[in-house]
């Protein structure tokens, strides 16, 4: 355990913040309920967020910038929309020292603002489909807050499509899902399960709200994103209408969907352990740490012309940094790098120099191993995907120790809490029986599985039938 790190066994909620704290990523600002994201934690940001953005652009996407402003009366045009985030708005009634003659709601998402503007771009089905991600800040004004986890303002991604057809929507929702399954599986080596929200957790205004969802270490599920299927219902409220091939007047068809900086939250929780954070390699930033270690300056310029020869080539395939700072012990860095999360640390002194070896750390293991510098880089290139397969393959496996199938309700609301976890359920449908499972258990249902096989059972609550389990747990 690194010192000024609470054990997670101990109390897992500091452990997450000294983790954070150590790792230098966040802190909590002068503004209650907000955080200032420091430079470790915002190049983790940077680092999802240029690969993600890759994707959608690969999708056929484009970024766009819309108003951080809301008129009140465009956001209460769709009912269902404003009373779900009207406990959560923030509203600015006061400007230039004046009055307004319109309050402005500081954007809490963005699809009334969008739409509004859409109703001026679309007239025809040649001005479709419009596929447009913003990255922004949002605010939404939270009672209990937690770094990166739940904040009044964060930081995310927001798609917001238009579309001619209910098919064409159905098929965007579940692309950009998939874009997240695969982000989240591939880069952030978190195995997630994927599937529909129930009516009550779906997103306010959509027809249906699809979802990941990943097991931390305390067994508790964190949504990872989301992506909705918003049917006709906004281009409704704003009357946004097309003409298609026929000539025939319909309104469009659209989608929105999103993952914010919580992400980072999920990393922190699902990966890291006693000792500070560890970043899967595909997003770190920096990926390689490079410790010299001398007695005089002899032996500090030998070792430094050395690495500067192994890694003369490095530039452009691959992230590291010399850490040759002379007012700080090795102890000390080896310390700073590792609550830092870096996913490999070589070490180098004289007798390396000597024996023509560095040590290789890994981060997430704590293996070491002297390895000759020929072919150096790309021994480390291998390590590093080691590494990563290594830590979505450890995740998998506490995610799937701890997920279990459960037909006792008086057993569930036991195991629940110990040993806790996920649990598969059947579930009737009835929204009744989805409150008892909060109301009992403060757990709810985090989606009904859309690959799912079929299977009979009861409900659980109240034993009527059912033809599929659903995922219970409870969640951040």
């Amino acid at each position: 355990m690194a010192k000024g790190i609470t054990k997670r066994s101990d109390d897992y909620s500091r452990w997450y913040l000294d983790v954070i704290a150590a790792a230098d990523l966040a802190e909590h600002s002068a503004v209650k309920g907000c955080m200032v994201i420091k430079p470790n934690g915002y190049a983790l940001w940077e680092q999802i967020q240029g690969q993600l953005d890759r994707m959608f652009k690969e999708t056929g996407h484009v970024n766009a910038y819309f108003p951080l402003f809301i008129p009140q009366s465009l956001l209460q045009k769709e009912a269902e929309h404003v009373e779900g985030f009207a406990p959560e708005t923030a509203v600015v009634t006061h400007g230039g020292g004046k009055k307004l003659e319109e309050p402005l709601v500081v954007r809490p998402t963005s699809e009334t603002i969008i739409w509004s503007t859409y109703k001026k771009w679309i007239q025809s089905y040649r001005d479709l489909p419009i596929l447009i991600n913003q990255w922004a800040n949002v605010v939404r004004w939270e009672m209990r807050t937690r770094l990166f986890l739940r904040t009044t303002e964060f930081l995310w991604q927001e798609g917001h499509t238009a579309h001619a057809t209910a098919e064409e929507a159905q098929q965007e929702t579940l692309q950009m899902l998939d874009v997240y399954r695969t982000f989240a599986q591939e880069y952030m080596a978190a195995p997630v399960y994927i599937g529909v929200k129930t009516e009550a957790e779906k997103f306010a205004g959509a027809v249906k709200t699809y979802c990941i969802e990943a097991m931390m270490q305390d067994k508790k599920a964190l949504q990872g994103g989301t992506s909705h299927n918003l049917g006709q219902n906004f281009a409704k409220a704003f009357d946004v209408t097309f003409q298609d091939e026929d000539g025939k007047v319909d309104y469009v068809y659209a989608t929105s969907w999103g993952v914010s900086t919580r992400l980072i939250g999920a990393l922190i929780m699902m990966h890291s352990d006693d000792k500070g954070l560890v970043i899967p390699p595909r997003l770190a930033p920096l990926k390689v740490v490079i410790i010299p270690i001398w007695r005089n300056d002899e032996d500090r310029e030998k070792l430094l012309a050395k690495i500067n020869e192994m890694t003369k080539d490095w530039k452009g395939r691959i992230s590291f940094k010399v850490d040759d700072r002379d007012n700080y012990r090795p102890g000390w860095k080896f310390n700073q790098w590792e609550k830092q999360g870096i996913p490999i640390r070589i070490e180098f002194g004289p007798k390396d120099l000597e024996n023509n070896q560095v040590v290789l750390v890994r981060r997430d293991t704590s293996e070491k191993s002297a390895v000759s510098p020929d072919g150096l880089l790309e021994r480390i290139e291998r390590l590093l995907e080691e590494i990563q397969t290594g830590m979505f393959s450890r995740a998998k496996e506490f995610r799937d120790t701890n997920t279990f199938k459960e037909d006792d309700f008086d057993s569930f609301k036991k195991r629940i809490e110990n040993p806790g976890g996920f649990f598969w359920v059947h579930w009737c449908g009835d929204p009744v029986c989805e409150a008892k499972f909060q109301e009992t258990s403060k757990a709810t249902i985090r989606l009904i599985p859309m690959d799912g096989d079929k299977e009979e059972g009861k409900c659980i609550i109240c034993g009527k039938k059912s033809e599929q389990r659903v995922l219970v747990a409870k969640s951040y």
